[in-house]
């Protein structure tokens, strides 16, 4: 058995397990861990409990410790500046003449890659985009395609909002 919290990074994000250590960490406090994309700020949705070992992926990380004003501070600092990277991708995307749309963009807590999320049709050559953003950010650049169903789920939409995502996408096609 071990002992977790479960932490969502997005609104409507999907819940992972950490190991709290001994650390006093209760629902609905903000934490700072270490993930795979590097460390992230994320809010406990789900207290302290104990799970069995098929319901973890192991190796459990830890949480590394409560997070503080300075790391919310960081995070509002870097809502903002997503918000610039997405006024400047946009006009970088009509500059290229490409058939992508922005849905989204997110700075990495530790600001060590800027991820702009974005739906189309197709597959889409965004290279030189990529070059482009690079040399303006200073920073890894990673473009992630993603589907109408989660452009809804990130604009604040929920599972009864999906069919309406998906009429809207078939008439934008035409």
């Amino acid at each position: 058995m071990y002992h977790v919290v479960g932490v969502r990074f997005k609104k409507a994000g999907k819940i992972y397990y950490f190991d709290p250590g001994e650390l006093d960490v209760g629902k609905n406090s903000y934490v700072i861990v270490e993930t795979v994309r590097g460390v992230e700020f994320g809010k406990v949705v789900v207290e302290k409990k104990q799970v069995g070992e098929n319901d973890v992926v192991l190796p459990l990380k830890k949480v590394i410790r409560i997070a503080d004003q300075k790391d919310r501070l960081t995070v509002e600092e870097n809502k903002s500046s997503a918000q610039e990277a997405y006024d400047v991708c946009c006009d970088k995307i009509n500059q290229h003449q490409l058939d992508m749309k922005l849905v989204d963009v997110e700075y990495t807590f530790d600001r060590n890659k800027v991820i702009f999320y974005f739906t189309a049709d197709g597959r889409v050559d965004f290279r030189e985009l990529v070059k482009d953003l690079a040399s303006i950010f200073r920073t890894r650049i990673e473009l992630r395609q993603i589907g109408v169903r989660d452009e809804a789920k990130m604009l604040g939409g929920d599972r009864s909002m999906w069919p309406y995502a998906l009429l809207f996408d078939l008439f934008r096609r035409f």
